[in-house]
């Protein structure tokens, strides 16, 4: 993997790069993506599982299109365990998919900041939810989620950064964070392993 050798010249970041090295994929759909991200927001990984097969199984198991999602009452979507403000955003997803015509190829064309000025236009979306879409779903290597509270928290412990000044802690994240480029997406998830273990 050619992103070891360029992140371990940060001998910080080098000590917490274990063996097991991930590979970004490219995933399909991305409208439905950005709905499960919204889905998952402040819930643990197991029960944001657990909504999202039931949401599948109001489609028998297919991967619905946004019109789908649309023309699905509200109710519905609140009995499988969504809130009545994420039915609205999910909806939101579909609707702005629908008129801007997104697609994947669309996505594809575009830069991380495009894409992330395009879809923070969707009520419900916010920069970091666009930022995991981009790492997780348009396998982007150089995506840094500086307002993540994981990496904020590893990186505070790494680099003995001061939390209590946010904005300082931020700009310092960001100072260190562009010498991974172009794979600070890589950086992240080495980022968020370490804090987990």
């Amino acid at each position: 993997m050619g992103y070891v050798q360029h992140l371990s010249k940060d001998k910080k970041l080098a000590k917490i790069i274990g063996k097991d090295l991930h590979q970004l994929k490219m995933r399909k759909n991305i409208p439905l993506r950005l709905m499960a991200g919204i889905m998952s927001q402040q819930l643990s990984t197991k029960v944001a599982e657990v909504i999202f097969k039931r949401f599948l199984k109001l489609f028998h198991g297919k991967e619905p299109r946004p019109q789908q999602v649309l023309d699905t009452a509200s109710e519905i979507l609140r009995a499988i365990g969504l809130s009545n403000a994420k039915v609205s955003y999910i909806k939101n997803v579909a609707a702005f998919c629908i008129e801007q015509g997104i697609t994947d190829k669309k996505l594809m064309k575009l830069t991380n900041e495009e894409v992330i000025e395009l879809l923070v236009q969707i009520k419900g979306v916010g920069r970091w939810t666009v930022e995991m879409l981009l790492m997780f779903s348009l396998g982007r290597e150089d995506v840094f989620a500086v307002d993540d509270l994981g990496i904020q928290q590893a990186m505070t412990a790494i680099y003995k950064l001061d939390p209590s000044d946010k904005k300082a802690m931020k700009e310092q994240m960001l100072k260190i964070s562009s010498r991974w480029s172009p794979y600070r997406t890589y950086a992240c998830i080495h980022l968020w392993r370490w804090k987990d273990v």
